[in-house]
C-alpha cells in the first residue's frame, strides 16, 4: 500500500496579494495616520497639510524601489526616500502626483505601474500630508536617475521592509531639543525620518 501523500509546501502569498491585504479595511483599522511627530510629542496646531504624493513601488519578487536624494539639494540632501513629491496644479491627485515624480526622477513609465491603492497619510514636519502610493511594477526596467535630483537608485528586499523587527528608534538634537526618530538601515542605505516611519506602518498593517 503507496504511503500517503505529503501535503503540499506551504506557499506564501505573492507580494501583490499582500500588499492588498495591508490596504484592507482591518488593516487600515489596525494602523492609522502617522507623522514625524508621533515618537516625542503632539502634531503642532498650525503644521499645514500640503498634498504629497510618494510611490512605494515593488517588483514581482518584493524589491521596493527606493532612490538616495543629491547631494547638492536645498532639502535633505542625501537621504533615502521613496519617489514623489507635493501635488503640483497639473496633477489630479496624490496618486498622479507619485507617478508624474517617479517618472521624472527614475525614468518609471506610469504605463508599467499597477497603482494597488493609497495609504493613510503621514504628517511631516515640514507641513506636507504625505500619501503613500502602493504600486507593482510591471516587466523589467532599469532606473534612469534624474540628474541633480537623484544620486542612486536601489532596491530593498520585501522580508526586510515587511520586518517591523528592522526598526529600531534613534535620536538626535533638533532646534536645540531632543527628537526621537524611526530607522531601518540596510546595508550602506540609512533609511530614516519620514520614509522609515512610512514603511514601518506599512509592516505593521502587512502584519495585521
Amino acid at each position: 500500500m503507496a504511503p500517503p501523500a505529503s501535503p503540499p509546501a506551504f506557499q506564501p502569498p505573492a507580494v501583490r496579494d499582500r500588499l492588498l491585504a495591508a490596504l484592507s479595511t482591518a488593516a487600515s483599522s489596525a494602523v492609522g495616520p502617522t507623522s514625524d511627530f508621533d515618537t516625542d510629542w503632539p502634531i503642532p496646531a498650525d503644521l499645514g497639510e500640503r498634498p504629497a504624493g510618494v510611490l512605494a513601488a515593488f517588483h514581482d519578487d518584493g524589491r521596493l524601489l527606493l532612490t538616495k536624494r543629491a547631494s547638492g539639494l536645498r532639502h535633505h540632501p542625501g537621504q533615502i526616500a521613496l519617489p514623489g513629491g507635493k501635488v503640483d496644479p497639473g496633477d489630479a491627485d496624490v496618486v498622479a502626483a507619485a507617478l508624474r515624480e517617479a517618472n521624472e526622477e527614475v525614468g518609471l513609465d506610469p504605463a508599467q505601474v499597477e497603482v494597488l491603492g493609497v495609504l493613510s497619510p503621514h504628517r511631516t514636519v515640514t507641513g506636507f500630508a504625505m500619501f503613500p502610493v502602493l504600486a507593482m511594477i510591471r516587466g523589467p526596467f532599469t532606473p534612469i536617475p534624474e540628474e541633480g535630483e537623484v544620486d542612486e537608485v536601489f532596491t530593498v528586499p520585501f522580508d526586510h521592509v515587511a520586518d517591523p523587527a528592522r526598526y529600531r528608534l534613534e535620536r538626535r538634537q533638533w532646534r536645540g531639543d531632543w527628537r526621537s526618530y524611526h530607522v531601518a538601515a540596510y546595508g550602506p542605505h540609512y533609511i530614516w525620518g519620514a520614509t522609515a516611519r512610512v514603511l514601518l506602518a506599512l509592516a505593521r498593517r502587512l502584519r495585521a
